[in-house]
């Protein structure tokens, strides 16, 4: 190739594919922070609920003060919701479903980064996958299976925490009376699971 060749491929305009992939990708991020600013929201109603001062849901969420404020008196008092139940056994979709990502994560994290399961965890963390009914059963064949094949690397919790995770999710799907939306219920599920797991190991 000549240099003339050099410079008019180098000078290529954009196509219209190059151009519709870095956008797909920079809306995946817009759209990651957005959730996750609806997710801060929302879990800042439910730490009211929880009589949590200001103070301590500011410093906690690394937030001004006045912006906690601005949050919390959104809500009259008769909105405030009532505390939320924090066992880990609840059988509603959301709360199973947040169980199975903290699991996930964590044999993610002992493989370190060697599990089947890592490509979902990494997608989910990056807001490129969502708990769809697929998703999630794809999820779950990638747990099982890292289950199966290095089972002698986890801590007997680990294979507990799925068949029970996996219990729920066969049977049909339950309701539950709190009023916190299901992104809420998963981001709970998921810590709790995570900090069980930790503690266990």
């Amino acid at each position: 190739m000549t240099g003339e060749d050099d410079a008019r491929q180098s000078h290529r305009p954009l196509t219209e594919e190059q151009a519709r992939r870095m956008l797909a990708d920079m809306n995946e991020v817009i759209r990651a922070g957005e959730e996750m600013r609806k997710l801060r929201t929302e879990m800042i109603r439910v730490l009211v609920g929880l009589g949590w001062t200001q103070d301590r849901i500011a410093r906690l969420t690394e937030m001004s003060q006045p912006a906690v404020s601005k949050q919390v008196t959104k809500y009259k008092a008769g909105e405030v919701p009532p505390p939320m139940e924090l066992s880990l056994d609840q059988d509603d979709a959301p709360w199973l479903e947040g169980r199975l990502w903290g699991l996930a994560e964590e044999i993610s994290e002992t493989c370190r980064g060697a599990a089947r399961c890592t490509r979902y965890v990494d997608a989910l963390a990056r807001g490129k996958k969502r708990f769809t009914p697929r998703n999630v059963d794809e999820l779950r064949r990638a747990v099982e299976e890292d289950l199966r094949l290095r089972r002698a690397e986890f801590p007997g919790g680990y294979q507990d925490a799925y068949d029970r995770i996996s219990r729920g999710l066969d049977v049909p799907a339950k309701t539950t009376d709190t009023p916190a939306p299901a992104s809420v219920r998963r981001a709970l599920a998921h810590r709790i699971q995570r900090d069980r797991l930790g503690g266990d190991a």
